[in-house]
């Protein structure tokens, strides 16, 4: 028969977990941003796709360019959330482990802090590729000289 933990174990335990917890949190806060990200860029691609369709010329080669770019930028962020996803479940089982370890008696150390290892690299990893995607974004989103520079004609202005 297993010996039931008291009380104070418990609470030991969940002290123990806390900061996993928390960082649980924070993943599912960059996990919002990365949806968020993602969202936008498929919003943009919808409105590309139909101007790719109905454009010729410079313009039709500038769509297909940008499309390809948020195409790029799609894989990117879900890289990213893929990413983050393996972090926060492998944190979760850091949590499982720990509770584990104090209702089974079993001495857990050694797997609790791969897996915590392990998290903190997967989400290393998703915040690299995200700012992967930020620069692919950065260096993409520009205004044209054209439109920078663009004068009214005389007659127009009249």
């Amino acid at each position: 028969m297993i010996p039931l933990p008291q009380v104070s174990q418990v609470a030991q335990t969940i002290q123990l977990a806390l900061a996993p917890v928390f960082l649980l949190a924070g993943i599912g806060a960059f996990l919002n941003v990365c949806v968020s990200r993602l969202a936008r860029i498929i919003d943009r691609a919808r409105a590309v796709e139909e101007w790719v369709l109905s454009t010729r010329g410079k313009e039709h080669d500038r769509m297909v360019s940008e499309i390809r770019v948020l195409d790029r930028r799609m894989s990117v962020v879900n890289g990213a959330i893929f990413l983050s996803v393996a972090s926060a479940c492998a944190v979760c089982l850091v949590v499982i482990l720990l509770f584990a370890g104090n209702l089974f008696n079993a001495h857990l150390g050694t797997p609790v802090a791969i897996l915590f290892s392990l998290a903190m690299v997967l989400q290393a990893a998703a915040f690299a590729t995200f700012i992967q995607e930020i620069r692919l974004a950065s260096r993409t989103i520009h205004i044209r000289n054209e439109v920078l520079y663009h004068k009214v004609e005389e007659e127009e202005a009249a």
